[in-house]
């Protein structure tokens, strides 16, 4: 495994990326990030609907957190459970963190929105490597990407509070693993079925991303939702579509 010539190109990615986004100047947050379309106020709740479509994130949370503890999540490897909770908490915790922000849109409120993201992030791509890779590698890797995600977090929100914010970390750690996990599902095999389901997942965020950049214009189409809160739907049932995985996919080769 360690003369892989797939394990190679991964690493040169990595580093190529890391090398070109610290090339950059810092990236500061962007003040009119803060300004959704739908800023309705509805029951005395600002931004409602921005709110209150974190919701499910909840619920999912707390289902996915069962069906891992429970030991009811056949459609994944009993080696990675520890790596499954960590993504159905972090989930959970988006839902929270996620409405908290929305709430009241803010720098200091954002730190909770993207943590809970994060932890979630760097779950489920160990649980990539795990299941495709090695989980021997997804175990040894889960806690330093784990607490990279969680730092570059806390670099970015001390650096807001001293005037010259910087996301680049942040940037690296949510984009990079969307670049890299295609890849992987392509390089490598999975001894699970299913992986329509990861491509779905896939799909599904990158359908969530493109609503939140099209917040205004799809507000302004549909009037009842905005881009931003069918950006949270559409995240939230990625999440769904994991929670299913894990309880339909099946072994069907071993290593």
């Amino acid at each position: 495994m360690a003369g892989d010539y797939r394990l190679k190109v991964i690493v040169i990615i990595v580093i190529v990326a890391i090398i070109s986004i610290f090339s950059l100047d810092p990236i500061a947050q962007d003040p009119s990030y803060h300004n959704f379309a739908d800023q309705r106020n509805v029951m005395r709740i600002p931004n409602f609907y921005n709110v209150f479509s974190n919701f499910p994130f909840i619920f999912i949370g707390i289902a996915g957190i069962w069906l891992v503890a429970s030991g009811q999540a056949r459609g994944g490897l009993a080696e990675l459970k520890i790596v499954y909770l960590a993504f159905f908490v972090g989930v959970f915790l988006i839902g929270f963190g996620s409405s908290y922000y929305h709430y009241y849109p803010a720098n200091q409120t954002l730190l909770w929105d993207r943590l809970p993201m994060t932890i979630a992030f760097t779950a489920l791509f160990s649980a990539i490597i795990g299941e495709y890779i090695s989980y021997q590698i997804a175990l040894k890797l889960f806690v330093p990407l784990l607490l990279a995600g969680i730092l570059s977090i806390v670099y970015w929100h001390i650096t807001e509070l001293n005037g010259y914010g910087d996301l680049r970390a942040y940037a690296l750690v949510q984009f990079l693993p969307a670049l890299l996990i295609p890849l992987i599902l392509w390089l490598f095999s999975s001894k699970l079925s299913g992986n329509k389901y990861i491509w779905g997942i896939l799909g599904a965020y990158a359908l969530s991303k493109g609503m939140e950049f099209l917040d205004a214009p799809v507000y302004s189409k549909l009037g009842m939702l905005s881009g931003h809160t069918l950006k949270h739907l559409i995240a939230a049932f990625a999440t769904g579509i994991f929670y299913w995985a894990l309880r339909r996919r099946r072994i069907i080769s071993t290593r």
